[in-house]
């Protein structure tokens, strides 16, 4: 019985001896995990300037091959986004500048985090359970983007960032009770990061000590001919919204909900920015109503033919604002030494709506202290035949 018993357990010590040496063997486990280390999303920092004695860094975060984004802790500011054409060529498809002090000499918001409130607040005015607040007006008589000094010109905590095959980094700050006229304390957290598939992925985070108005999105002027190269009008674009909100010569909503059927704001099937651009006075520069009721999808494709580039935008927001470059006028120089002409890129804002604080029939934008507020989007690449 003890020798039976004996030689079972040599049999399996054997099999487990075996089984560790294979492990080893060529071709195995420890060759896939040398090739996955060396197809890892990677990740670089420098620094990229100094504002009041705080260092300003530029991380460049690379999926080796694919695509190639740089973001600074001032702003967050995503200053680039490199992926290929269909025959393979890089070409950098955000606007934006090459030098911290272009950004600080003054933009129309490229590339960057905008909030506590993004958009427009009619007479920069609101009140929550019947207490009245004054923001910031700046824009004309309205508060636009977070006010004179929103996030887009703070410097931000920064770290790298990493879970499973994303990577990243990982933005922090405290927005102190009353800045630009908002209440309570925010403590706001934002992750950029690559997914494997060619996707900019931005996680909003946000929590407060008292009942103040949230809605973060990220601004960033896409060209997918290139930044400098042309305008957008042959871009196609599709938007999974069958209404969008009107606004009156302010740009401000009027609160109605109208349905995109028979007007220049129909984009639920793909269609090129200019074919009923000269019907929309002004340009572009209006909220849609997604389809999504708040879970997370694909709202949006754009497609440029020439490149053959297309980017997807996925989001549980409920809204996105199409702005086609209208301010651009030429004078701003960028990365690549061309001048940023009017409609030389677009915008896609995933948001809630424009003057919600003011807007009861808006989904509602009041953050209040013991609830965390949280979406995410992605800006997803690729090319078409």
């Amino acid at each position: 019985m003890r020798k039976a018993l004996n030689c079972g357990h040599l049999t399996l010590l054997f099999i487990l001896l075996t089984a560790l040496f294979a492990c080893d063997a060529p071709g195995t486990n420890q060759e896939k995990n040398i090739k996955s280390a060396r197809t890892m999303i990677q990740i670089s920092k420098s620094v990229f300037g100094n504002i009041d004695g705080k260092e300003i860094y530029l991380y460049e975060i690379t999926n080796p091959g694919k695509m190639v984004v740089r973001i600074t802790n001032y702003g967050g500011i995503v200053t680039s986004v490199e992926v290929p054409d269909r025959n393979g060529k890089m070409d950098d498809v955000v606007l934006g500048f090459s030098s911290l002090q272009s950004y600080l000499d003054g933009h129309p918001y490229f590339g960057c985090l905008t909030g506590r409130c993004a958009n427009r607040i009619a007479g920069g005015q609101f009140s929550i359970d019947g207490k009245d607040y004054q923001l910031a007006k700046n824009n004309g008589p309205n508060h636009l983007h977070g006010g004179i000094k929103g996030l887009d010109k703070v410097v931000w905590e920064s770290q790298e960032y990493r879970i499973g095959e994303e990577a990243g980094i990982e933005l922090k700050y405290l927005s102190p009770d009353g800045e630009e006229g908002y209440p309570g304390n925010l403590n706001i957290r934002v992750i950029y990061s690559l997914t494997p598939d060619n996707g900019l992925k931005v996680d909003y985070y946000a929590e407060t000590d008292a009942p103040t108005p949230v809605n973060l999105t990220h601004h960033g002027y896409f060209n997918l001919l290139g930044e400098g190269n042309g305008d957008i009008m042959d871009h196609l674009l599709m938007l999974d919204a069958d209404r969008y909100t009107p606004v009156n010569d302010l740009l401000i909503p009027t609160g109605e909900l109208r349905d995109v059927t028979g007007t220049p704001f129909d984009f639920r099937q793909p269609k090129t920015i200019g074919k009923d651009f000269r019907q929309v006075e002004g340009g572009y520069d209006h909220n849609f109503v997604l389809n999504n009721r708040g879970k997370f999808g694909m709202v949006a494709k754009l497609i440029e033919p020439v490149s053959g580039r297309w980017m997807e935008v996925y989001t549980s927001e409920p809204g996105i604002q199409l702005y086609t470059g209208n301010f651009l006028d030429g004078t701003l120089i960028g990365k690549s030494g061309k001048a940023y002409r009017q409609h030389f890129a677009l915008c896609l804002e995933t948001q809630h709506f424009p003057d919600s604080p003011n807007q009861p029939s808006f989904p509602d934008v009041i953050l209040r202290p013991g609830h965390i507020y949280r979406h995410t989007t992605i800006y997803k690449f690729g090319t078409s035949d």
